[in-house]
């Protein structure tokens, strides 16, 4: 893809982007977004304009009206602003408003029919706009919506790691699959990455942990939502803080150094690292034994006629193997998540080598 810089990245990092959840009153959008442009680590103004909901009858936003309030906060605090699109008239509401950088959602990333649509309507202009991970985790998804926008003569790209819906019990909102935005990351050095820990969380008790977590991840900005009376917000009220909280989160916040200047310390890591390298092809090697010994097992089940998943047998590897996996300090959601992989590699696998076998006789 061909892209340009977009020069606020440039300039700051972490790039910090807040405001409410939804724009709900003129009044409360002012007040919120003079309070958190007092703390001189944000950098852009947000607001929800447009609210896609999952249920009917939810606050669904108050719409275009509500544009001429976020205008009038970055012409009384200087500083940008940024609203999600997710279709047409979204987009064109939004450069009539000359809004500085649009963002599409998850809930949109997911549908290339409504990122073409959005794409289409930003054909000949110089937008800015950051794309949300779908909700789903699909780095193929994320990387068509970015790869979209770019044909459509889109420039000026970033990401927003949101997190991603999950089934099941969770700390998380969405849960954060760090390595699926350090994936895009790979794909795409030269975009800047934003992680939004307010969806990610779902709760202002995490904010602090995921966003620390994101700038030793080296990200390169946060998008926080905050609201000067958040326990009355009209929606995503665990998720916002005060503007006074969101200066005492950031205030936390440890920047650290993605380079080392120290060629002691450099040394000692690259000493390390090649330790990690080494362990690293030890356990290629021994996995690739173990999927031999898997095929072979395959043919064995074969011959005998034995179906290739058994339960019982499964069972007694995760409950053995989890307890050996504590033992060397490891989680045991970390174990199940590993073996349940290494499952199903063992059972590729064995179907090869009895597909295999088939087609030779």
């Amino acid at each position: 893809m061909k892209t340009n810089p977009i020069q606020l990245f440039t300039q700051n990092k972490p790039v910090v982007i807040s405001g409410p959840c939804s724009a709900e009153s003129e009044e409360q959008v002012l007040a919120t977004c003079k309070q958190v442009a007092e703390y001189d680590k944000v950098n852009v103004l947000r607001a929800g304009i447009w609210k896609p909901r999952t249920r009917p009858n939810s606050f669904e936003g108050m719409g275009a009206e509500a544009l001429p309030w976020l205008v009038r906060a970055r012409k009384e605090t200087g500083l940008p602003i940024a609203v999600e699109v997710a279709n047409f008239n979204h987009v064109f509401e939004s450069l009539k408003h000359d809004v500085d950088i649009l963002w599409i959602g998850a809930r949109t990333t997911v549908n290339p029919f409504s990122v073409q649509e959005i794409a289409d309507a930003l054909k000949g202009t110089d937008a800015t706009v950051l794309v949300k991970n779908p909700i789903n985790a699909d780095v193929e998804l994320w990387t068509g919506a970015l790869e979209r926008l770019n044909q459509a003569g889109i420039s000026k790209l970033g990401m927003i790691h949101r997190g991603f819906a999950q089934h099941g019990k969770s700390i998380y909102r969405n849960e954060p699959k760090w390595q699926l935005p350090v994936e895009m990351k790979r794909r795409f050095p030269d975009l800047p990455l934003v992680c939004d820990p307010s969806h990610i969380s779902g709760n202002r008790d995490l904010l602090l942990s995921v966003s620390q977590q994101a700038l030793d991840m080296d990200f390169d900005g946060l998008m926080i939502e905050s609201h000067i009376d958040p326990d009355n917000a009209l929606s995503d009220k665990a998720q916002q803080v005060t503007p006074d909280a969101l200066g005492d989160l950031l205030d936390s916040l440890v920047i650290r150094r993605p380079n080392i200047p120290d060629e002691e310390l450099s040394n000692k890591l690259s000493r390390l690292r090649s330790q990690i390298d080494l362990i690293d092809d030890d356990l290629l090697k021994l996995l690739g034994d173990r999927m031999k010994v898997a095929e072979e097992i395959g043919l064995v089940k074969k011959e005998k006629g034995v179906t290739i998943l058994q339960t019982n047998r499964w069972e007694e590897i995760i409950e053995k193997a989890s307890a050996n996996g504590a033992l060397q300090g490891l989680s045991k959601k970390f174990m199940i998540r590993y073996l349940n992989a290494i499952h199903q590699e063992s059972i590729d696998h064995q179907n090869d080598v009895m597909n295999k076998s088939e087609l030779e006789e």
